[in-house]
């Protein structure tokens, strides 16, 4: 018995080691921002220094909730990034980025309890943009 307790927390500290060693969702996300989003949207997501070049300029990342009620839609945020919202806008200057979110993938619940794999990169930067709000 005090042979499988000790094998117990050897095991549980190991997995605890690896989780703290894993990049949480959130920094992903946030890495992936600043190569990708500030230079159009800025590092504090009210604009970058592409926005005076584009033909439509980024909308301010920090107002998402206060557009919508109150609520930071993650669904409707992680489509938008993905590009599945603006597919039949053609002229839309923000990339689709689904494409390049390569990596980990993680199975998200949606409200109606549909499961959807969805990249862990797009996750974390809808958690990264939540964050953002004012």
């Amino acid at each position: 018995m005090r042979r499988q307790f000790g094998n117990a927390i050897a095991i549980a500290t190991i997995c605890a080691g690896v989780v703290a060693c894993a990049q949480q969702p959130v920094e992903v996300g946030r890495a992936f921002y600043g190569e990708n989003c500030a230079s159009c949207h800025g590092a504090d997501g009210r604009g970058g220094p592409l926005a005076a070049t584009l033909t439509r300029a980024p909308v301010d990342l920090t107002t998402i909730a206060a557009r919508n009620g109150g609520v930071f839609d993650r669904n409707q945020v992680m489509s938008t990034i993905d590009g599945y919202f603006r597919r039949d806008d053609t002229g839309h200057p923000m990339p689709e980025f689904g494409a390049i979110m390569e990596g980990r993938v993680v199975m998200i619940e949606g409200a109606d309890g549909t499961v959807t794999p969805t990249p862990e990169v797009l996750l974390g930067l809808a958690d990264y943009l939540e964050g953002l709000q004012r």
